[in-house]
């Protein structure tokens, strides 16, 4: 299976099995185009057949010469026996296996806080209360999480937790007394913690600032763009202050004292702001370099939700940012945009590729009182409570769900030229629009196909100024 697309100038052809991204001339782009439903997948190496070769030539004899068509064939079969067009999905045996793999914990969620000091319309936790109650993980609870990561993460030496929320500064002393015991158990387990956390900033201050920089492998700092958007969408509690005038000043703070370490200004645009990609210009010219912006997940009836009918303006969209995206790289005042950035040499390992963040089996979320879910957008919601933290994982029949989520178990993915980049995307999208995890958010697929095709560009445009 070949994806073929045009973008910025650009002519490209990937080749979905192998992960093969070429970028070629006009005839060579129509060759493979008029091609691919005649050979189907090849075995290399294997020469193209004359009756299909014939074929093209005959509707393609009018627009190129002779010689400029025997050329194209030539870099077509080159391409061929090399194994990258027209290759054979080799995956579909792979991923069957998966079920019968011991289940490793390798990363947790920890949701230190179910409270926040902010109103942010779109929440899904509901102003981090997750249809319960507010409540704050006491140390306990989180102790015996991260003992848990511990004894189930089998041979695997580093470990993930990020602290979440509501808001995690809520409750910043038991975010360092946990950071404090992690540290004090690596050696001697032969583990190493890698710690995140989240924050909308409020609380931020030059304490925060130092732990994190010191303990944080990565920060995510939530702002949603320009101080018009964000404070229509992320207000104060009492609506009185502009969110954005309090979080901008000690965001550029803590990204200058960052010192190279991870993070990320991390929002979300809705149909108040199609025009997303002024935001994240925004971003970049208060200073971040490394920025997201995520399309809000939300019912349609919801007044700010993302419909079908907005998907071309959105698209378009992406394509103005991925123009922007190159044209400041080449004034040498480049930023990191999380979408666009992609690795087209080796990436992540097949199992990923295959089941994506591996919710439900490799990684949990634990809400204050140390109830296990898949993730954080499952929690509150009972039919996914998979155990706690005394218990250990007692719903196993949920995880073996979720073992067989995979790009193959979903009808929409098996065809689709993006499975191997987003490995089937996200099963609480999934579940929330159509009541099951291997369905697929048909809204959210269309943008990240989009992103998927500007960011292959992108690295087309960059690598021509090498």
């Amino acid at each position: 299976m070949i994806h073929q697309y045009k973008n910025n100038g650009y002519n490209i052809v990937m080749d979905i099995a192998s992960g093969a991204v070429h970028v070629v001339d006009d005839v060579v782009y129509d060759i493979t185009a008029l091609l691919e439903p005649l050979v189907g997948e090849l075995e290399s190496p294997a020469p193209i057949p004359e009756s299909a070769r014939e074929k093209v030539i005959s509707q393609l004899a009018d627009r190129y010469s002779a010689e400029e068509l025997s050329e194209a064939f030539a870099e077509v079969q080159e391409l061929i026996d090399v194994e990258e067009l027209y290759t054979k999905d080799i995956y579909q045996d792979y991923v069957t296996g998966f079920k019968k793999r011991k289940s490793v914990v390798k990363a947790l969620c920890l949701h230190i806080a179910h409270d926040c000091n902010l109103g942010c319309q779109y929440c899904f936790a509901e102003e981090g209360e997750y249809h319960g109650r507010r409540a704050m993980m006491s140390f306990e609870v989180g102790k015996k999480a991260l003992d848990f990561l511990i004894a189930n993460s089998g041979n695997r030496q580093n470990l993930e937790v990020d602290f979440f929320g509501g808001e995690p500064l809520m409750n910043w002393e038991v975010v360092k007394q946990l950071v404090e015991y992690g540290r004090a158990q690596e050696e001697a387990n032969n583990k190493r913690f890698r710690f995140t956390l989240t924050t909308n900033g409020v609380l931020l201050n030059d304490e925060i600032i130092d732990f994190c920089n010191r303990e944080m492998s990565n920060v995510i700092l939530s702002l949603d763009g320009r101080r018009e958007v964000n404070d229509v969408m992320r207000p104060t509690r009492n609506g009185q202050s502009s969110s954005y005038d309090i979080i901008v000043p000690k965001f550029q703070k803590f990204a200058a004292l960052r010192s190279g370490k991870e993070y990320y200004v991390r929002g979300t645009f809705t149909r108040n702001n199609l025009d997303f990609s002024e935001d994240v210009k925004h971003f970049a010219d208060l200073g971040f370099e490394q920025m997201s912006i995520e399309p809000v997940v939300a019912e349609p009836e919801e007044p700010y939700a993302i419909r079908e009918e907005d998907l071309p303006r959105i698209l378009e969209e992406y394509d103005k940012l991925a123009v922007e995206y190159i044209k400041r790289e080449k004034e040498g005042r480049g930023f990191n945009f999380f979408h666009f950035k992609i690795d087209l040499n080796q990436g992540p390992c097949v199992a990923k590729r295959l089941s994506g963040c591996g919710s439900g089996t490799e990684y949990l979320a634990v809400t204050p009182w140390g109830d296990f879910y898949p993730c954080h957008q499952f929690v509150g919601q009972e039919e996914f409570l998979m155990g706690n933290v005394d218990t250990g994982v007692t719903r196993t029949d949920i995880r073996n769900e979720f073992k067989l989520c995979n790009v193959y178990a979903k009808e929409k993915c098996r065809d689709c030229f993006a499975r191997f980049y987003c490995s089937g995307g996200c099963a609480a999208n999934s579940y929330n629009f159509h009541g099951c995890i291997t369905d697929a958010y048909d809204i959210g697929c269309e943008m990240q196909k989009k992103r998927i095709e500007c960011a292959i560009m992108i690295k087309a445009a960059l690598a021509d100024e090498m």
